[in-house]
């Protein structure tokens, strides 16, 4: 087995800390993930675990992007969570084999109850809030950044 960290894996580790980092700021400051970047994480995904494990490691990580694709599109069909965090989520399932599904979901889990505790405590500290007639994206968790820590923790357990 190749060392993870090792070149050109190393590489791709590193474009994904940066494609993470991206993917947070957007969902923060503009509460979108753009399709290309869930795209390009996904495919360097494919390709890190191709480099790392062979053909038979990227065919289970694909298993896993397919079964995330599948179980995050049910939860934004139910309007649980939205299109850019089902994409995204899948498209860090691409850097783990499907034998790791329930690590990438505790990671992932684990970051937002983390991200949960941050973004409640940053609205709280004496700030009266005006009653609005209508919710805006702005006032909901960007959980595009516990799917990219939860994912880079992941990874990096694996």
């Amino acid at each position: 087995m190749a060392d993870k960290f090792a070149l050109p894996g190393g590489v791709l580790l590193v474009i994904l800390v940066l494609l993470v980092g991206f993917a947070g700021w957007t969902d923060t400051f503009r509460r979108k993930i753009p399709n290309w970047l869930c795209a390009v994480t996904a495919l360097l995904g494919l390709a890190y675990m191709g480099l790392q494990h062979g053909w038979h490691g990227a065919g289970l990580a694909f298993g896993h992007v397919a079964a995330a694709l599948i179980v995050t599109i049910g939860l934004f069909a139910l309007k649980i969570v939205g299109g850019g965090d089902a994409k995204f989520y899948a498209a860090m399932a691409a850097w783990l084999p499907i034998g790791q599904a329930p690590l990438l979901l505790a990671s992932v889990a684990i970051a937002g109850l983390l991200l949960l505790v941050v973004f409640f405590a940053a609205r709280m500290p004496g700030r009266a809030r005006r009653r609005r007639e209508s919710a805006s994206d702005f006032d909901k968790l960007p959980y595009g950044v516990a799917i990219g820590l939860g994912g880079l923790a992941a990874v990096a357990l694996a």
